[in-house]
């Protein structure tokens, strides 16, 4: 198994945050079951709506604090999480292209073949055709993404299931559990709900829930956008926008939380609880009106900043501690592997969350999908983030229908954040400095860092 680290790497800094080390494999026997759940475009600040969840996976397990998607836009992060690579490194570099991915790497398919019963319910890839069966597991109930009567692939028949999804996905993750207890395999499931994705419909007894009064953030609405790229200076969305937006999420994640609940519930009466390691992320964040902007996709914080929590009181991780070291998707499948005990096939960009090591930055990336429309359009990024800063650059690049990378690579437009005296991202400060004032703020050695990570 070969690790490539990022862009610097990882470096063993001694500054692991209550994790008691786990054991580089499990034997058959104690292998232990592995519940991953995955939502959609659900940003840092939602425990409100998700109160049952961080009860129990954060504050009886590990709560990462400082946790990231290195691709904040659907499929490239769900194929980060599958695969453990960052998305130049797998290919799915945007919404129209999961085909790309090498599912024999996938971290579903290697349980598979390692004697895994696996599992997928609810959404998997953007592009991903509802009538094709996804590879890598036994049993799935693969949802056409929507919220009510939705349209699912049911183990090869495409049909129209009644009800709302995140609670018929839900049933069907607890059909799924019960199994095993005629069937002795550790399992494998994945649940996906469209939760907090648009239009964010509630189901009908959340309908009018009220939510926690929320007066924005000092990014909400930012009064100066002249430091910024033109797609940001030219953005619209209002404090009301995004006080809409976080309401219509927290309704849908109510759900949800009602869905992890019943997994729990189901855990502890068949007492698999201690032995299930379960893992819970988002695919991206998303902006409520942070510099006008509503979604994700753009380089700042609350779009690849994500709630991530992690349980599995049989490996040591069941007692509640916070890890406050720079963590990401791509360090899931690294973690599930030796979990499981499996060699993964392939390179691995991330390394599993039991052991030590730290890195001192992430890489994120984001690419424009097919030519640009104008000059305003928002370019190709990348972007260095450490606790302290972030550093990131516009490209001259684009996906190509084949979603292959071309352009010139030129470099159009940057942006560099003290994140420590500017965590809210209001400005920039390389709008308007001189090369003696970059040179002091180390922009040269980030932007050689930034080129090796995407190198990498």
């Amino acid at each position: 198994m070969v690790h490539r680290g990022l862009g610097g790497g990882r470096r063993g800094r001694g500054r692991d945050r209550g994790f008691p080390g786990a054991a580089a494999g499990q034997s058959a026997a104690s292998r232990p079951n592995i519940l991953l759940i995955i939502t959609d475009d659900q940003p840092k600040q939602t425990q409100w709506a998700t109160s049952k969840t961080f009860d129990w996976i954060a504050r009886q397990g590990v709560r990462f604090s400082n946790g990231h998607v290195t691709t904040p836009l659907c499929a490239p992060s769900r194929a980060s999480i599958f695969s453990g690579r960052y998305a130049h490194n797998h290919g799915v570099r945007d919404n129209g292209h999961a085909a790309n991915l090498n599912q024999s790497t996938t971290v579903q398919r290697q349980l598979q073949l390692n004697g895994y019963r696996t599992g997928l319910f609810g959404k998997y890839l953007n592009s991903w055709a509802v009538a094709n069966n996804p590879p890598g597991f036994d049993t799935w109930a693969l949802l056409q993404p929507s919220f009510v009567d939705g349209t699912y692939n049911d183990q090869g028949t495409v049909k129209t299931i009644s009800g709302y999804t995140t609670t018929v996905l839900k049933n069907r993750v607890l059909n799924f559990i019960d199994r095993s207890t005629s069937d002795t395999r550790p399992w494998f499931a994945i649940y996906t709900p469209y939760a907090s994705h648009e239009p964010n419909t509630p189901e009908a007894k959340y309908a009018d829930t009220a939510v926690p009064v929320w007066d924005g953030r000092p990014s909400v609405p930012e009064a100066d956008r002249a430091d910024k790229p033109a797609y940001v200076r030219n953005a619209t969305n209002t404090l009301a926008d995004g006080k809409l937006q976080r309401q219509k999420q927290f309704r849908s994640l109510l759900s949800v939380d009602d869905a992890v609940q019943a997994f729990k519930d189901k855990l502890t009466a068949l007492g698999q609880l201690d032995n299930t390691l379960v893992i819970y992320i988002p695919d991206n964040g998303y902006y409520w009106a942070d510099h006008g902007l509503l979604g994700k996709a753009a380089p700042y914080r609350q779009a690849h900043e994500v709630p991530f929590y992690l349980s599995w009181p049989a490996g040591g991780y069941g007692a509640g501690a916070v890890d406050d070291r720079i963590v990401a998707n791509i360090d899931i499948a690294p973690t599930i592997f030796q979990a499981a005990g499996i060699a993964p096939t392939g390179t691995q960009d991330g390394v599993s969350l039991f052991g030590p090591a730290t890195r001192d930055h992430v890489l994120t990336e984001w690419w424009h999908q097919g030519p640009y429309a104008n000059a305003q359009a928002k370019r190709t990024w990348a972007s260095y983030v450490s606790e302290t800063e972030q550093y990131v650059e516009y490209y001259d690049l684009w996906t190509d229908s084949a979603g292959k990378q071309v352009g010139t690579g030129q470099v159009v437009f940057r942006e560099y954040y003290d994140l420590v005296n500017d965590p809210f991202q209001l400005t920039n400060k390389l709008h308007g400095a001189t090369p003696a004032q970059e040179q002091a703020w180390g922009i040269p050695a980030l932007a050689t860092k930034l080129a090796a990570a995407r190198a990498s």
